[in-house]
């Protein structure tokens, strides 16, 4: 039997998204159902397997469906499992062999990664990484995420776990502390949390008239700073300058050790377009190493961002 269609998947810690998807990478029917709403897996996954059928059902039938991919937060590929995952109520204390239990009710096989390596298959298959096969996927939203494409193939490393890149040391010392424990990672700079967090600095430790000073200044969020820059505000546009600096110096690095032909932006704060994009590509090709300055390409995502998540999974399950 012909088997056109797969599912894709992106859990969150708020909501899952789920479609399904073509060969063509047309998201034919999608949904969404609460991430939040237990406290423990097996209810969970049941009410995932239901919507599943239900929305495959506006389209086909599940004896359609080739397989199942799935985007999760430290979700190994090799064994199917989401290990502790902290913004999960269900999996935060918990290994949960995940994959093998959605399988099982849904009898289709089921395959599982993290968000980012998912983002990076999702390019690689429909977007602007298609033909690419070696290239590295960032994911630029409330942290900072990762995919690591190299002869066609996302890097796993031993334990499933490799390319983390957002939690690589990018200032050694005073480093900001990083939701991971650690001080001064990628991740507490570059993320659209890092931005903030910039901006605050700034405005705590100066005296420079900025638009910004119009808001509580814990409120603040990377939206407002684009805003700001849009209308010219210096502060908002040197906020943009240091994290692009710091992006941009450490997307260097990456070049170092994979060689790759583009690396691809997704996420939020891409949103900012020039004023993130720019300052990272100068300072990328300022540090690079010289055989690579102004050879590797900075793109933005071609996905469309309401359902790059479910390519990104869709794409696991071909």
């Amino acid at each position: 039997m012909e088997k056109p269609y797969v599912v894709g998947i992106d859990i969150g810690g708020q909501t899952s998204k789920i479609g399904v998807v073509d060969a063509r990478g047309n998201v034919l029917v999608q949904t969404a159902i609460r991430s939040d709403n237990h406290t423990e897996a097996i209810p969970f996954i049941d009410d995932l397997s239901k919507a599943v059928v239900d929305l495959v059902n506006q389209v086909s039938s599940m004896d359609h469906i080739r397989g199942i991919g799935i985007g999760a937060p430290n979700a190994n590929y090799y064994n199917g499992k989401i290990y502790k995952a902290v913004n999960l109520k269900w999996a935060k204390d918990d290994e949960i062999p995940f994959a093998a239990y959605l399988s099982e009710r849904l009898g289709v096989p089921v395959v599982l990664t993290n968000d980012a390596n998912a983002a990076a298959m999702g390019e690689m298959t429909y977007g602007a990484a298609r033909g690419m096969r070696n290239f590295i996927m960032i994911t630029l939203g409330t942290g900072v995420g990762s995919g690591i494409v190299i002869n066609g193939e996302v890097v796993y490393g031993y334990d499933g776990f490799a390319g983390e890149l957002g939690h690589v040391t990018v200032v050694r010392e005073n480093g900001r502390l990083c939701g991971c424990g650690r001080k001064g990672c990628l991740e507490a700079y570059a993320s659209a949390t890092g931005v903030a967090r910039t901006a605050k600095e700034i405005l705590e430790s100066t005296n420079r008239d900025s638009l910004l000073r119009e808001l509580p200044v814990d409120k603040i969020a990377s939206k407002d700073v684009y805003e700001a820059a849009v209308k010219g505000d210096e502060v908002a546009k040197e906020i943009f300058e240091y994290t692009g600096k710091i992006l941009g110096q450490a997307c260097a690095d990456f070049v170092a050790f994979s060689a790759p032909e583009a690396i691809v932006m997704f996420g939020g704060l891409t949103r900012a377009g020039d004023f993130i994009m720019k300052p990272t590509i100068d300072n990328l090709n300022e540090s690079v190493f010289p055989h690579w300055r102004n050879k590797v390409k900075v793109i933005k995502s071609d996905l469309k961002e309401s359902d790059a998540a479910i390519l990104g999974a869709s794409a696991l399950a071909w």
